[in-house]
């Protein structure tokens, strides 16, 4: 998947990931500044994951664990800070929302500061931390392949 928004790409090709941005960012995180390195790593190799990219360069990223059948969590999205307040954030939780695989899943995630950002897609506080966002069930069957 490639999207397109103003100079931005949102890609879900992992071989663009700039694996040390990501780490680098994640290290000044609230969420993920002791998580050692080589988790980060295999979280990223073990998660579907979604890369935003300025001129080639990355400045956001988004990773999704899920079982593709009745929920999914959503985490480690960041936008770097000289590229934020231009709706890239918002287009890269919309792009992802978007995945015909995670259509009537339930959606889990934490987050301190960005609750405002979760709600125009359906999520609902659960607590201080966490968000949730109720499957919304459809009647289409489940691609077995």
């Amino acid at each position: 998947m490639e999207v397109l928004f103003n100079d931005y790409l949102i890609s879900d090709d992992k071989l663009k990931i700039n694996i040390d941005e990501v780490l680098d960012f994640l290290s000044k995180s609230y969420w993920a500044n002791t998580r050692p390195h080589d988790r980060t790593k295999k979280a990223i190799e073990n998660s579907y994951c979604v890369g935003v990219f300025y001129r080639d360069k990355q400045v956001g990223f988004a990773r999704v664990v899920s079982d593709w059948a009745t929920f999914f969590y959503l985490c480690d999205v960041y936008i770097d800070d000289e590229h934020r307040s231009r709706g890239i954030g918002k287009k890269l939780i919309e792009t992802i929302m978007n995945v015909a695989e995670l259509e009537g899943l339930m959606g889990l995630l934490g987050t301190k500061d960005a609750h405002g950002l979760y709600e125009k897609f359906g999520f609902i506080k659960d607590g201080e931390r966490f968000m949730k966002r109720p499957p919304q069930w459809i009647s289409k069957p489940i691609n077995n392949s």
